[in-house]
């Protein structure tokens, strides 16, 4: 079996923006990974609707486990606004960044078995279209993450 070492860094990106809604697949994971960082992205404004973002991992077994608390408001979100995973607690909020420059964790990552990531919404759907970003290490051969 093959070492794998941290130049296996792998990224994977949304297919296209979209709007977010409440249980949306955002990535599908093949075998074990390492999530680094998750970055989801506002492409196009959102409106006044209080919609906030937490995420979550349903595994191939039907288990959910959510890996951040809820975002804070996405009301009036402008494009560039970032959401990223502070991947040093599961029951951290993602960082809003107006800006879009944010810092992202200090942690070591987040271990995910084969599922999917998903998009647990609160209130109501974004308005705004939002692109996801997640960089990851495969933990095993053959790992790997689909987007969607």
């Amino acid at each position: 079996m093959k070492s794998l070492a941290s130049n296996d860094n792998k990224l994977s990106k949304s297919l296209a923006a979209k709007v977010i809604v409440n249980g949306d697949v955002l990535f599908t994971v093949v075998g074990d990974i390492l999530v680094n960082s998750l970055v989801s992205e506002c492409y196009t404004a959102n409106n006044a609707t209080a919609s906030t973002l937490q995420y979550s991992v349903t595994t191939n077994e039907a288990q959910t486990q959510t890996i951040s608390a809820a975002s804070p408001s996405l009301a009036s979100a402008i494009k560039g606004t970032t959401l990223t995973l502070a991947g040093n607690s599961l029951t951290n909020a993602p960082i809003l960044s107006v800006s879009g420059v944010g810092l992202n964790t200090t942690a070591r990552g987040i271990r995910v078995p084969p599922g999917e990531i998903k998009a647990v919404v609160g209130v109501g759907s974004t308005t705004g279209t939002w692109v996801h970003y997640l960089s990851y290490e495969p933990l095993e051969e053959n790992a790997y993450v689909i987007a969607h």
